[in-house]
């Protein structure tokens, strides 16, 4: 699915690793050994698996207007690879040259950089997705404000975070995140921002109790783990049938998400909203 990029950002330049990328990247809020840990786990991790089928559902349900998502700090790929299998022409931008490397590994049209230092022109994505990012910046509504120049008519935003400040933990501290949201919080930054949101739901139903047991009163235990970085058990569960198990206990919410329908409580919030104009 071919996406000219040079005449979406003029100012690109083609790098040797696949990728393009712009000559200032601009800050990278998300810490770098994250994206190799990522990349790693994806093919085999329930999380990431069950995110792109909740992601689908909602874009399928949610379709962007004419024009290419762009994926804002699209880490190695993995949702944009699975967008444009979909049948949704994606750009993956990534600040960080490992992701932005391994997206382009995956044959996406990968930009090393962000919207404003690749120089995108206005007006031009059909959508903007930003999966488990707004998290990590420091101020999400003036963030958020200032990706709406870059949208076309009736263009389309993709949130997802993860849920419930009372779940921080040193796991939050070490991926960079400033926050966590519950729906309503995510729908007013939204709202405020110069959105209308049009939906919002959690998603991960039981993670809430894992999450409190294993992150937050685990940080507290004398024998914790010293790097709060997830292990790679917590996203593949020891075993393929231990994922196989996670993944059917969450394949109901899809089919809500699917029909606009609202998982009451969960680990993630998702939010879909459409620029004002």
């Amino acid at each position: 699915m071919l996406i000219d990029l040079p005449a979406l950002a003029p100012r690109l330049r083609h790098d040797a690793a696949g990728y393009w990328s712009a000559e200032e990247p601009g800050p990278v809020l998300y810490p770098g050994h994250g994206n190799e840990f990522c990349f790693a786990v994806e093919p085999h991790s329930f999380w990431f698996s069950h995110r792109n089928a909740v992601i689908l559902a909602a874009v399928r349900t949610h379709p962007p207007a004419a024009g290419p998502i762009f994926d804002v700090g699209a880490g190695n790929g993995y949702v944009a690879a699975a967008l444009c299998d979909a049948g949704f022409p994606t750009v993956a931008i990534e600040p960080n040259r490992t992701g932005a490397a391994n997206a382009a590994r995956r044959g996406l049209a990968a930009v090393h950089g962000s919207l404003e230092s690749a120089g995108f022109q206005d007006a031009t994505a059909g959508a903007i997705a930003l999966f488990d990012v707004l998290e990590h910046i420091p101020n999400d509504r003036d963030f958020l404000a200032g990706l709406t120049r870059y949208l076309r008519p009736n263009g389309r935003l993709y949130v997802t975070v993860p849920a419930y400040s009372a779940l921080w933990s040193d796991a939050d501290v070490e991926a960079g995140h400033q926050r966590r949201y519950t729906r309503a919080e995510l729908g007013a930054v939204i709202e405020a921002s110069g959105y209308d949101v049009e939906y919002t739901t959690y998603f991960f139903w039981w993670l809430p109790l894992p999450i409190a047991a294993v992150r937050v009163v685990g940080s507290r235990l004398p024998w914790r783990r010293t790097n709060a970085q997830p292990a790679s058990s917590e996203h593949t569960l020891g075993g393929r049938l231990a994922r196989s198990f996670a993944l059917r206990s969450f394949a109901f919410e899809i089919g809500l998400i699917a029909r606009g329908r609202i998982v009451p409580c969960g680990g993630s919030c998702l939010a879909i909203a459409r620029v004002k104009r």
